[in-house]
């Protein structure tokens, strides 16, 4: 049988409703998973492991480090890990630990849940299920597992507040959809090497969501106190005001002169970057911003957190940026 360790660190997954206390939300215990669902001991040999509880909107980089930390120095000891945690920024955790880990032969897969396991229209109960039940197979990917759907974790976001179905992958098939049986669909190919673990993430990096009669002299001051790079979230396939006041021209030159990188994403959540397509595209490309071209904003950030922790060299990050790392982008 299998070995699988289960990280618990917050989240709705990890809460239940305390019925004496007027319906106070309190931490459920990791021992607590398995008398919820003593049938995930027919599945798997399970430790549970608490790192911590967290609302997931309190989580930073620190937190990423104790997630994978914990995975790397229990790699040898279990077939696969299962993440418990808060669905908002879970794609954002999910992706960081995507580009920590090279040369990956095990499954990481995290879950959570829009209900807590109390209740009992909970989604909580069939989304551990699956989740552990991947973990068990041959599957070397970071992954999401949410709503009968396996997700790869840096091509994942979240879609919807209410909906069981709160995740979704825009620009790559889910790598397994659940049914009767586990149609696996997508995988990294295992590797032949070693697996690396790298733990470093850069907090110097911001992002700019473009919004008609926005001023960009006003964000100036944001690129002062060491920062590296800006990722702007443009319109359609990467364009931008480039006339009068909103003219983000200057904006894109200071970044250039400060040795500060810009990268171009968008904020439709389908298809890619383009820089070619448009005018404003092909200023920006000659000045030498950076396409995501179809990665999640997610994955743009958290990739350049990792590089920019990673390497300090300019064109050791630019050039492993514009190419896939671990399938967070389409190689063409």
């Amino acid at each position: 049988m299998k070995r699988i360790l289960i990280l618990q660190t917050g989240g709705t997954i990890a809460m239940q409703i305390r019925r004496e206390s007027n319906g106070e939300m309190v931490n459920t215990q990791s021992d607590s998973l398995l008398r919820y669902i003593p049938e995930l001991s027919q599945i798997a040999d399970i430790e549970c492991r608490e790192l911590f509880f967290k609302d997931s909107s309190d989580m930073g980089t620190g937190d990423w480090i104790t997630i994978i930390e914990a995975i790397r120095d229990s790699y040898n000891q279990y077939d696969g890990f299962v993440v418990l945690h808060g669905t908002d920024t879970l794609a954002y955790t999910a992706s960081a630990v995507s580009f920590a880990f090279k040369n990956l032969n095990k499954p990481i897969i995290f879950t959570g849940s829009q209900v807590p396991m109390s209740v009992i229209r909970s989604d909580a109960q069939r989304n551990l299920i699956n989740a552990i039940q991947m973990a068990t197979l041959p599957f070397n990917e970071v992954a999401v597992c949410f709503s009968d759907k396996i997700f790869r974790a840096n091509r994942t976001t979240k879609m919807s507040i209410g909906e069981f179905t709160a995740f979704n992958s825009p620009n790559f098939p889910p790598l397994a959809e659940i049914g009767l049986d586990i149609n696996i669909k997508y995988s990294l190919p295992p590797s032949a090497q070693q697996m690396e673990c790298f733990p470093v993430f850069s907090e110097d990096v911001i992002v700019l969501r473009l919004f008609p009669g926005m001023r960009p002299k006003k964000f100036l001051p944001l690129l002062e106190n060491g920062t590296r790079c800006v990722i702007i979230s443009g319109f359609g396939s990467g364009n931008f005001p480039v006339s009068g006041e909103y003219n983000l021209i200057p904006f894109i030159e200071k970044c250039v002169e400060k040795g500060i990188f810009v990268v171009m994403a968008s904020q439709a959540l389908f298809d890619s970057v383009d820089l070619e397509k448009y005018s404003s595209g092909r200023i920006a490309r000659d000045l030498g911003v950076i396409s995501a071209r179809d990665m999640t904003t997610e994955a743009a950030l958290t990739k350049m957190m990792y590089l920019l922790g990673r390497f300090k060299n300019p064109h050791q990050i630019r050039d492993r940026y514009i190419r896939p790392l671990r399938g967070e982008m389409s190689a063409n």
